[in-house]
Parts: structure tokens; sequence; C-alpha cells
């Protein structure tokens, strides 16, 4: 990141900024390994073909929804009724649910505010949102990533 800057920044010739930029560099690297910030939950990347068609379906999703809260924003009397709601999150792993809440937040329309225990808990500004997260199948598509 550090040498994609300095190609963008264009400050080549300015000795101070360099060097305090690769001490600050040394100083992130060594503090990290320092405080052992790793968990013991190793999350292996590899790409599944499963995971390349929940992001298709999410993008589809996404933009959906984008359009509902165009027609939202731009409607002469917008029908907002904005409610929060418990939605039951069915993953195995922390992970799991984690994909899950951010998701829901990544679709327009809803957010996750909280998780308590194995629950979520969304926003959302419509009773139809609302409705297509308890009755959606983007839990059970999350879940099903999670057994793969």
């Amino acid at each position: 990141m550090a040498v994609f800057w300095l190609l963008l920044s264009g400050y080549f010739h300015e000795p101070l900024l360099l060097t305090l930029g690769a001490l600050s560099v040394l100083l992130t690297l060594w503090l990290s390994f320092r405080i052992d910030r790793h968990d013991g939950e190793r999350v292996r990347l590899r790409i599944d073909p499963a995971i390349i068609r929940y992001w298709a379906w999410l993008l589809v999703e996404i933009v959906k929804a984008n359009i509902d809260v165009a027609k939202l924003i731009l409607a002469p009397k917008p029908a907002l009724s904005p409610r929060m709601i418990r939605v039951k999150a069915t993953q195995s792993t922390d992970m799991g649910v984690v994909i899950y809440a951010n998701s829901i937040t990544l679709t327009p329309g809803t957010v996750t505010v909280d998780i308590d225990g194995d629950e979520l808990v969304v926003h959302a500004i419509t009773q139809d949102m609302a409705d297509g997260l308890t009755g959606g199948d983007m839990g059970d598509r999350v879940t099903a990533l999670g057994e793969r």
C-alpha cells in the first residue's frame, strides 16, 4: 500500500516524508507481530465456485434493493415504515454469522445493528424489506456456504 501511495502521490523528492513513512510501516509490522494479532480461528483463503455463485446472487439482490430504495426516494409520498426486527441466524460458525450480517448491511434498505447470540437485530426501512429477510433465502444461502 505504501508503494502504491508513493506512486500515486509523486513525493519522490521528500526525504523526511519517505523516511517517516518507511518507519511507520516498519513500526506497524513490528507491532502486529509483537501483539500476535492472529487469533486461533484460521480461515483458509479458498475461492470455491459456491462463493462465486453467492457473490453473483448477492450482487443481483443489491441491485434490486437499490432500485427499490430509489423508487422510495423518488416517490411523491414515500411509503416508509422503518422498523427494527430480529432475524434468526442459522449459521453454525461465527464467520457465517458475520457474512450473513454483512450481506444484510450491504443490501440497501437494511442494516444489521447488533448481533445478539444467534439473532441479528436489523433495521429495515419498509415492511417489505423486513419480510424479505424473515422469509427470504439469504440466511439459507449463507448457511449452505458454511457447510461446504
